[in-house]
């Protein structure tokens, strides 16, 4: 015996595919607030008000001609060659999580000559952003890289 399709059946199907649509949304709203870990920036407009700035340094940055890699070395520490930088620079860099899930570290390299740096402690494992800072006098070069 065959039934009638009524307005009950057609409620039944309009209310169960929202509740689809509603709960995939909702799962991957969850999914993203979980696993975003900070702030690109605090204010979008304060930081359009630094913009130029920001060209500036990178101007001046590239002017000095300097140029950097960044790398785990085969014992696990991080390892950076810098060329064209005048003896005595100092090197220095942040690790930071690409999520946010670990703590930040912040190590000074010791230079191994040649425009060599190493750190002292093992990188952790997985992935990590490298925030590197070579410094001689009032002279500044940054770069970011990821390890991994």
């Amino acid at each position: 015996m065959r039934q009638n399709f009524t307005g009950r059946h057609m409620t039944g199907i309009l209310v169960g595919g929202f509740a689809v649509v509603a709960g995939v949304n909702v799962l991957m709203a969850s999914l993203a607030i979980r696993s975003f870990g900070g702030v690109v920036v605090q204010n979008s407009y304060v930081a359009s008000q630094d913009f130029n700035r920001w060209l500036a340094e990178a101007d001046r940055e590239d002017a000095l001609g300097w140029k950097a890699t960044v790398s785990r070395a085969g014992d696990g520490r991080l390892e950076v060659v810098a060329r064209s930088v005048p003896a005595g620079t100092s090197a220095s860099v942040e690790l930071r999580h690409p999520l946010g899930r670990e703590d930040r570290h912040h190590w000074l390299l010791a230079p191994q000559g040649s425009g060599r740096y190493l750190s002292v402690d093992k990188v952790p494992d997985g992935r990590w952003l490298v925030r590197l800072t070579l410094r001689h006098g009032a002279k500044r070069m940054q770069l970011e890289r990821p390890v991994g």
